[in-house]
């Protein structure tokens, strides 16, 4: 894989007026993200912004100005929120809200997380599915990396996420690999990608907070979606039956045949009702838990 520069911004090296680099953050392919002061706001920002070896690059400009046009307009509080889009210019980069929190995925990966505390952040995610269906936007990329446990948490990078009148214009894989409903692995067998593909990908991650593992193996270079002709595996006994019910049924291979975001959520509040109040809480490193406020 070829390996993209970097800015190298230092701490207090100007971004774009008004904004300076505090430190960076991570980054990928495309894009790296700086942690920076936004001198308007007066606040802490997430500056994404265009690796400086792309800039010339007209499918990587495209796909930042995609994101903006993703995010634009969106105002819900489990969806990160993007206060500015500079596309032009040698530094196109997004302003985005910066969340204080570890990722689904690196509390997956350190110490779990019980049904107790899983249920909620479930209702959380259906509830910004069924506001972006709403919109009429598809996420495609729902995994456990691109949730972050803020209070409340977030679903974050629109990066790929498109609007219905674009995703049906797909015609090639998108998204990441493990999480991919098959209607994005092969979209020719498909009529089209819609929020079903989002509702696949919550219940991937679903069943990876439950089980620690994914439903399919990985892919291989002969056969690299096993999703699309294999049934995902059975979960671990002691999760409860009717919450697998509902994991293995987000896991449909017929997009029509998955709950809706919002036919979800009613079958998980009923589940969320039936713990013991005390018990409700965001999963906190240590073992520290704190009163949520998915308490219903």
């Amino acid at each position: 894989m070829t390996r993209h520069a970097s800015w190298t911004f230092r701490e207090g090296d100007e971004i774009a007026p008004g904004r300076n680099a505090v430190r960076l953050l991570g980054g990928g392919h495309r894009y790296e993200a700086y942690l920076a002061w936004d001198e308007e706001l007066h606040a802490l920002v997430v500056v994404k912004i265009l690796r400086p070896s792309l800039l010339e690059d007209e499918a990587a400009r495209a796909a930042i100005a995609g994101e903006a046009q993703a995010l634009e307009g969106l105002d819900h509080p489990v969806i990160v929120r993007c206060f500015d889009a500079v596309l032009e210019g040698d530094r196109p980069h997004l302003v985005l809200e910066f969340l204080d929190g570890p990722r689904l995925s690196t509390l997956l990966r350190r110490y779990g997380i019980v049904v107790e505390q899983l249920l909620p952040l479930a209702l959380q995610m259906c509830s910004a599915l069924h506001y972006l269906s709403r919109r009429r936007i598809v996420h495609l990329d729902v995994k456990p990396r691109n949730i972050i446990m803020s209070a409340p948490p977030r679903l974050v990078d629109l990066s790929v996420a498109r609007r219905l009148d674009d995703v049906r214009k797909i015609r090639t894989p998108i998204g990441t690999d493990a999480y991919m409903a098959p209607e994005q692995c092969e979209p020719s067998l498909f009529s089209h990608i819609g929020p079903p593909a989002d509702v696949w990908g919550l219940g991937v991650t679903l069943y990876e907070a439950l089980s620690r593992s994914l439903p399919f193996p990985k892919g291989t270079p002969s056969s690299r979606f096993p999703q699309l002709v294999q049934e995902p595996s059975s979960l671990p006994r002691q999760v409860p039956a009717r919450l697998a019910e509902l994991v293995l049924a987000c896991l449909d291979k017929k997009p029509e045949a998955r709950p809706a975001a919002a036919e979800l959520a009613a079958a998980l509040e009923t589940l969320v009702a039936g713990l013991p109040r005390a018990r409700l809480g965001l999963f906190r490193p240590g073992g520290r838990k704190r009163r949520s406020e998915f308490s219903a």
